[in-house]
Order: C-alpha cells, then structure tokens, then sequence
C-alpha cells in the first residue's frame, strides 16, 4: 500500500527537497504541499491523505491549531511534527493536539522514512533525541500549566491572537475566519483580558514565548 503525505512547512525549498525524496520510495506519495496551517487543514480535508508531516511554526495558522483541527474532523488522518525546537511545551501541546510522532529537522533521513512507516501502522514515534524531555512530563501523563494558552483560550482565540500578531487587520481577520469584525474585536477584548495584556506588542512576545508565531513570520 501506498503511502500518501502531505508535506505543510512554510519554506518551500524544504518541502522540494523532501519530496523529491520521499518519491523516491517506492511505499510513499507526495499529494500535496501546504505552506501555512490553514492550507494544510484545507488539503486534508479535499485529498484525505494517510499523514500529514507538519511543521510548527508557521504563518496564519500555525502547525499545533492545524493538527488541531485536522485530527477532530479527520481522525484517520496521522500527523507527524517536524520541527527545529526541542521544547517541551511545544512536544506536549502537538501530542495533546492529535500529532502521532515528533522529529527534529536535523534528524537523518533514514529516521523520517521510519517515524512515517510506524506512525502509518498505527503506532506513535518519538524522535531519541528527545525522549529524555518527556519521559517525565506529557507521555507520563503531566497535566498542562495551568497558564498556557491551550489552557486559558479557546481554539478560536488562539486563531485570532495568532494573526493579530503577525499584523492581520480586523476585517482581514474577519475575512479570513468567515465571521464578523464585532466578532473579533470581541474576541480581542477578551483575549486581553484573559491574558492581562493590554497592547498588541505584548501580546506579539506574548505569542512568540509561548510558540503560538515565530518572530520571523
């Protein structure tokens, strides 16, 4: 049986360069390529793929909310985290997220090609280099801080927060989550006051320390 992936990571020569890849073996298929969350949420839902290898940090939708999202209303559907960070906060919220497996992007090649194959048959991959970060925290059943965002917002806020941040306007908002501008500045009210946060600029560290955008985006 084939394999079918979609590859959602914003930088495109990463993308080529796995998937040329990939195609080279002969159990897997490249079907799609996403370059933010939203794409990949979009992608899993028109192509019904077997995995989704899935960056983090990305633009708009970044790659927890889309695995988020993907699992809920498509729970055949395997994701796999590659990512640059090594952090635990990041690990825990992917696997609470639905994510079946997590990688570093220094990993060597041969270990994606299994990370893929394991997860496809049902089982959960951890990258070794990384074991020791959560033996005692999220795969022990550590309960979430009580501060993360995952804890304090609701999914839809944490949309909002994400593209108030990276300086989407309130009808661009609205526009690209398909309610209204009372809607989300009713949502941005309330994100700050949740967070007791009272500027956008706080909010932006606010976001990047808790991995919700990167300060490259």
């Amino acid at each position: 049986m084939t394999i079918r992936i979609i590859l959602a990571d914003d930088h495109k020569i990463l993308r080529d360069g796995l998937s040329l890849m990939i195609e080279s073996e002969g159990d897997m298929e490249i079907i799609g390529q996403a370059e933010n969350g939203y794409e990949a949420v979009r992608l899993a839902k028109e192509l019904s793929p077997d995995l989704v290898i899935m960056d983090i940090e990305m633009p708009e939708l970044n790659g927890i909310e889309a695995t988020r999202q993907i699992v809920k209303e498509h729970p055949k559907v395997k994701v796999i985290a590659l990512s640059m960070h090594a952090n635990k906060k990041l690990i825990r919220e992917m696997f609470a997220a639905g994510a079946k497996g997590y990688l570093l992007k220094d990993c060597e090649y041969e270990e994606l090609l299994n990370a893929v194959r394991i997860v496809t048959a049902g089982k959960t991959y951890l990258t070794p280099a990384i074991t020791g970060l959560v033996v005692d925290n999220y795969m022990l059943g550590a309960d979430a801080e009580k501060d993360s965002p995952y804890t304090i917002l609701s999914d839809r806020e944490r949309e909002v927060l994400q593209l108030l941040t990276e300086g989407k306007t309130t009808k661009q908002i609205a526009m690209m989550l398909h309610i209204s501008p009372k809607t989300v500045e009713g949502h941005r009210t309330r994100i700050m006051n949740k967070l007791n946060i009272d500027t956008i600029a706080n909010l932006t560290k606010y976001a990047i320390q808790e991995g919700l955008t990167s300060p490259d985006i």
